[in-house]
């Protein structure tokens, strides 16, 4: 899923944080101790597009949805998967999974319910699967999904999924911790839609089954959730959660240090320098299975010219960047995967930066110059706009004129039905944050058929040797034959360069240290809400 934090409006009143007034507890401490009321205050950079999970394009949207949603399986702090609504978590030992991994089983937990009091069901599984499915409701991806043959429900705590073709990352794609986390939804509430893209449960979803309810939602200001006392993991330990729209990260920072938040979401690395220094907050540092980089539009000229893309790799310093933009505090990427994961390949090595290169690339490319390209990004990330300036020099210097053209969040990373920018092809290059699952299937972004509208493989690049290489990574569970297709999968990204990654990620939680039970997992930082609490 793409890393996205962002949204801009006008700058805030510093000590309250947002336009249309302030909270009691503006300024002060939580609005109450453990069990006794306690709320915490979140800042987050952008407003939730939409509340319905199957409509979720970033991470913003899945982690406010998961106060309200829960997945089938999950992950912990590790990324080890650990089981939600379904339990156990299916495997080949615990027969959850055929011999064949055709079949995979799913046991619902008794006593998981929607909060009108229905037991969370099978047809709910099967319901959101077709959801997803729908060709007419805008899901940003299909990937996994598209895979299943049928689901079964011989009865109301039993969901049998058949796949068309093994899968190997299947049980921690299917409504788990992937690249596209989806949560299951009600079929009672939904089904009777025949699309769910303009529907009232969308901004107000009354039935629900994570550990928050909603309370309301003032667009552009905030979001405020009750705690579900019936949640089937127990008890809430917060009263209530208040997620606030602060566009601006100097604002957020100021919360912080005035107490009158306790949690700045995905604080930009830019941020860093300043919260180091904040008194009260620590800075949680989360591995992921991410990366920032960029993507290079392959159905745009010139960049379909394989040496029009080497050239720009050349052209670019990775080690400036990292000193610059991240304070030292992240890794110099070589390629998409990063080099803690399993399926790492170590053989594979970054473009060095050599202008002189990447200017007789760009002549043996035909390339007449100046060449006018666009960059887009978002318009509040603080770090995406500085690489934006940064790379618009660097290609500046071999000959191309990058304009840069920033985007509210919501609008540039959309869906392509709902008119996204980058989704839609609306650009040259893209700066390009990346969040993937706990599993390094990198199919979504490198394959032919999650091309959009279909999915997120936004660089538009289609390589037969990368598609049967997928194929072998994707269909047995053999761990030593995925790594050496994974090392050939990464061998070829950087021959064919549809991206270039900057850096791998490790993302930047500030967090007061008063904030406690804070754990977040590789994909989602909310996975365990119900145990957070503020003392």
């Amino acid at each position: 899923m793409s890393k996205r934090t962002f949204r801009a409006r006008a700058a805030l009143l510093l000590a309250c944080g947002f336009a249309a007034g302030c909270s009691q507890q503006q300024g002060g401490a939580a609005s109450g101790s453990s069990g006794q009321g306690a709320t915490l205050r979140i800042a987050v950079q952008q407003d939730a597009k939409t509340l319905n999970p199957i409509l979720a394009s970033n991470t913003v949207d899945g982690f406010i949805d998961r106060f309200m949603f829960e997945p089938l399986v999950s992950a912990d702090a590790q990324g080890r998967p650990v089981p939600m609504l379904a339990s156990p978590v299916p495997s080949s030992e615990n027969g959850g999974i055929s011999a064949d991994g055709l079949t995979v089983t799913y046991h619902l937990r008794p006593g998981a319910n929607w909060s009108d009091g229905k037991p969370v069901s099978s047809q709910d599984v099967k319901f959101s699967w077709q959801a997803i499915m729908n060709p007419s409701n805008n899901a940003v991806s299909r990937h996994g999904y598209d895979d299943i043959a049928r689901i079964d429900t011989p009865n109301e705590k039993t969901a049998v999924v058949h796949l068309k073709k093994p899968f190997a990352p299947f049980v921690n794609t299917f409504f788990a911790e992937s690249d596209q986390p989806y949560t299951i939804v009600p079929a009672h509430a939904l089904a009777k839609y025949p699309n769910i893209n303009q529907v009232p449960f969308n901004s107000s979803p009354d039935v629900t089954d994570g550990p928050f309810k909603l309370e309301r939602w003032v667009h552009g200001d905030r979001l405020v959730f009750a705690a579900n006392d019936a949640f089937f993991m127990g008890k809430p330990r917060l009263r209530r959660i208040e997620v606030r729209v602060v566009p601006d990260e100097s604002t957020s920072v100021n919360l912080l240090r005035t107490h009158a938040i306790d949690y700045m979401y995905q604080a930009s690395v830019a941020t860093y320098p300043e919260l180091k220094q904040v008194p009260g907050t620590r800075i949680v540092w989360n591995n992921v299975n991410g990366y920032e980089g960029m993507a290079l539009n392959m159905r745009r000229k010139p960049l379909d010219n394989l040496r029009v893309r080497r050239a720009i790799a050349y052209a670019i310093d990775k080690p400036q960047l990292v000193r610059t933009l991240t304070y030292g505090q992240e890794k110099i990427a070589t390629g998409d995967l990063p080099d803690w994961l399993w399926a790492f390949n170590p053989a594979v090595k970054s473009y060095p930066y050599d202008p002189g290169k990447a200017r007789s690339l760009l002549r043996q490319a035909g390339v007449k110059t100046p060449l006018n390209l666009v960059i887009v990004t978002e318009s509040a990330n603080v770090t995406h706009k500085r690489t934006a300036v940064q790379l618009q020099a660097m290609l500046h210097a071999i000959g191309i004129n990058a304009e840069v053209k920033t985007y509210p969040g919501d609008l540039l990373y959309a869906p392509a039905g709902a008119g996204g920018i980058v989704n839609g092809g609306n650009f040259d290059i893209t700066i390009w944050p990346w969040y993937s699952g706990i599993d390094p299937d990198n199919s979504s972004q490198f394959t032919c058929a999650n091309i959009p509208p279909n999915g997120y493989n936004e660089a538009r690049y289609c390589n037969p040797e990368i598609e049967a290489l997928q194929t072998r990574a994707l269909s047995t569970s053999n761990r030593a034959a995925r790594t050496q297709a994974y090392h050939g999968i990464e061998a070829l990204l950087a021959r064919d360069v549809p991206i270039v990654v900057f850096w791998w990620q490790r993302q930047q939680e500030a967090v007061s240290t008063r904030f406690t039970g804070f754990a977040p997992n590789p994909t989602v930082e909310s996975w365990n809400a119900w145990q957070w609490d503020v003392k």
